[in-house]
């Protein structure tokens, strides 16, 4: 089991669209305790479009309210925050991922030679090479990002309902068609922290591994709280 005194923190950005289990923003995605807080005025177009340099600050404040409450952990709701990992992780002095984009390294390096990671995108057209090289992440990544007009954007900047089987055919869409664009693509990171709800689908359409901020932020979180086992005595196994 983990250490109960321990939280992981999760700094979102200003939004107001629904949540349902399995996104980063809703208590039952994680199987430890965690708490949320959010960073007035970081609205969808200032972090991924505009680059979210002039939020940096408040993000920082808002990551210290949350270490200071016993978050031994932090993440955030938007994979675009790659381009300021390295300054929360300075300031706020407890291990940080700032995006799932940070997992992509390593998963290039678990599927071995001839197989690369593929990543799935809110928003291809801003996910820039800047943003990889924030991750240590190679550029030249397979990208497939989702429609402008679509589900996914209509949800988050839309204000339209949210509709579980328009979003899932439209991220399977995105998917099938970056495997078959990429053949050489060996496992799916998904960027946008509102796709986990959609990552079983997608894994068991493709056959592939699927990596997200919630895979990222229990790695993150059980390295901070280590599960503890009873002492078993000598010949009991």
């Amino acid at each position: 089991m983990c250490a109960p005194s321990h939280a992981l923190g999760v700094i979102m950005l200003d939004t107001t669209f629904e949540r349902p289990a399995g996104d980063v923003g809703h208590p039952a995605s994680w199987p430890f305790p965690v708490k949320f807080r959010h960073v007035a005025g970081a609205s969808v177009p200032l972090v991924v479009r505009a680059g979210g340099d002039d939020l940096v600050d408040h993000f920082i404040a808002t990551g210290r309210d949350l270490v200071s409450e016993g978050c031994s952990a932090i993440v955030t709701s938007c994979g675009f925050m790659a381009r300021h990992q390295r300054r929360l992780a300075g300031a706020l002095g407890v291990p940080v991922a700032a995006s799932s984009l940070m997992q992509l390294p390593m998963v290039e390096m678990a599927l071995g030679a001839g197989r690369v990671p593929g990543v799935i995108t809110y928003d291809a057209a801003n996910l820039r090479p800047d943003v990889f090289t924030a991750c240590g992440a190679d550029p030249s990544v397979p990208v497939r990002g989702l429609p402008p007009q679509g589900a996914f954007h209509a949800l988050i900047e839309g204000g339209a309902p949210y509709d579980r089987v328009a979003l899932e055919a439209e991220i399977l869409e995105a998917a099938l068609a970056l495997v078959a664009e990429h053949p050489s693509v060996g496992a799916i990171v998904l960027e946008c922290t509102n796709m986990p709800p959609f990552a079983q689908a997608i894994s068991t359409a493709l056959g592939l591994p699927v990596f997200d901020i919630l895979t990222l932020g229990e790695w993150l979180y059980t390295s901070t709280s280590p599960r503890t086992f009873d002492r078993v005595e000598e010949g009991a196994l």
